[in-house]
């Protein structure tokens, strides 16, 4: 093991005949999190918060749908679908937010409308659920020696060198054996800082004078840059094209509809409301002006 390197060891405790991990415990706050920000959002904006109840639901259906496809479509096997891992964050995201989608327009809420005033929270919900990643020891980085670099003895795989080497590609010096613990970028924790970064930016934009969807836009540039960069810090056997991989096709994906949305939604105008409701539907007085 890396003398250098900080030695991790997973967040699990039981509660009886319950064992609790730090990767349940962050992914059920960062639903939490999400939802309550959001509807507080739509609250202020004047809008009924009340469709964000059934938005959570299936947000988290599609999520769990989502990721776990993702997962047997990288892996190319059914069997994944029965294994404990394999939630990866983009399949979840692709999932979540076609389901929330599908609840919106059955109750005839407008989709954009929603996903505006989520974006904040989607970013906010992204920092705590990484934490989570961190707990249990999963989607660590690249071999380190760096100042910052861990080392994942329990992980989820642990970082030994036959881990990096045979799950990875890593090229590794052939003395070391594949017992040896290495220490590896802390990547979980690079993506709840980005994440925390794209919130305050999210959150300090909440009021913008674009048409509803442009936050939105914006968080799925965000999102993208976020992912296409701690991806060339991540532990990641799968390539895309070259030496990129599929998250990141996804990320330039991402950045490329947000672009286009923040395009459209730009400008207020016919068929693009602004963010606030009209004040008669806020419970105010019109206007004499």
């Amino acid at each position: 093991m890396s003398r250098e390197a900080i030695v991790h060891h997973p967040f699990v405790f039981s509660l009886g005949p319950l064992t609790i991990t730090g990767f349940g415990l962050a992914v059920a706050l960062a639903f939490a999190v999400a939802h309550h920000t959001a509807a507080q959002e739509l609250e202020r904006r004047g809008h009924d918060p009340a469709p964000m109840h059934d938005v959570l639901l299936a947000a988290v259906v599609g999520f769990i749908i989502g990721a776990k496809l993702y997962f047997v479509a990288l892996e190319g096997s059914w069997d994944k679908v029965f294994s404990r891992s394999g939630l990866v964050f983009w399949g979840g995201l692709i999932g979540g937010i076609g389901a929330s989608w599908l609840v919106l327009r059955r109750k005839r809420v407008p989709f954009l409308r929603v996903a505006d005033a989520t974006a904040p929270a989607l970013a906010a919900g992204y920092a705590i659920g990484r934490t989570g990643c961190w707990a249990v020891g999963d989607d660590y980085g690249r071999p380190w020696t760096g100042w910052l670099a861990v080392a994942f003895p329990e992980g989820a795989p642990p970082s030994t060198a036959g881990t990096l080497m045979r799950d990875f590609g890593a090229q590794l010096p052939f003395s070391l054996t594949p017992e040896t613990v290495l220490g590896v970028h802390p990547t979980q924790l690079y993506e709840t800082a980005m994440g925390l970064v794209m919130f305050a930016i999210l959150w300090r934009l909440r009021d913008h004078k674009h048409a509803e969807g442009w936050l939105f836009g914006l968080y799925c540039v965000l999102a993208g840059v976020e992912r296409f960069i701690v991806e060339f810090y991540r532990a990641k056997g799968d390539r895309f094209v070259g030496p990129l991989t599929t998250a990141q096709a996804v990320a330039l994906g991402f950045l490329v509809v947000g672009a286009f949305l923040m395009v459209r939604r730009n400008s207020t105008g016919p068929g693009r409301p602004g963010i606030l409701a009209p004040p008669t539907r806020r419970g105010l007085a019109p206007s004499a002006s």
